[in-house]
């Protein structure tokens, strides 16, 4: 059976256990994992033109978040993706051919991509793939 290959999009920090949650256990621990982390920018940095800081606090969502994945034995990747969560995940599935998404969710924030749509455009995006969204935090 193939490597089952799932592509992660978090917006903060995520644990091994938001995609075992997911997906199951069993095949997480079968799967190769891409986490994405858009480089989401404030309305003044955007008009600004100011991304750094929402580059880098991405860098760290994904560094951090591949980190714990593996080392709760998770084979896990990571790269920093557009502001545009629904053009993050367009870009990586260029290059990372995943069957599944995994939407997380954060429960606090003044919107989520629950609330905003984004779950619902990825998933008419992307109908060949399996779209799942958890709530963390």
């Amino acid at each position: 059976m193939a490597t089952p290959k799932v592509l992660v999009l978090a917006s903060d920090t995520i644990s091994g256990e938001v995609v075992r949650e997911a997906i199951g256990s069993e095949r997480a621990e079968d799967a190769e994992v891409l986490v994405v982390a858009p480089a989401l920018n404030s309305k003044l940095r955007f008009l600004t033109s100011d991304p750094d800081g929402a580059i880098e606090r991405a860098e760290v969502v994904q560094e951090e978040s591949v980190q714990q994945m593996n080392e709760e034995g998770l084979d896990a990747a990571g790269d920093t993706g557009e502001s545009d969560p629904v053009q993050a995940v367009q870009d990586a599935l260029a290059t990372f051919r995943a069957e599944e998404i995994v939407i997380c969710i954060h429960r606090e924030g003044k919107k989520n991509w629950l609330e905003e749509g984004v779950v619902d455009e990825i998933r008419e995006r992307f109908p060949d793939r399996q779209v799942r969204h958890v709530e963390v935090g």
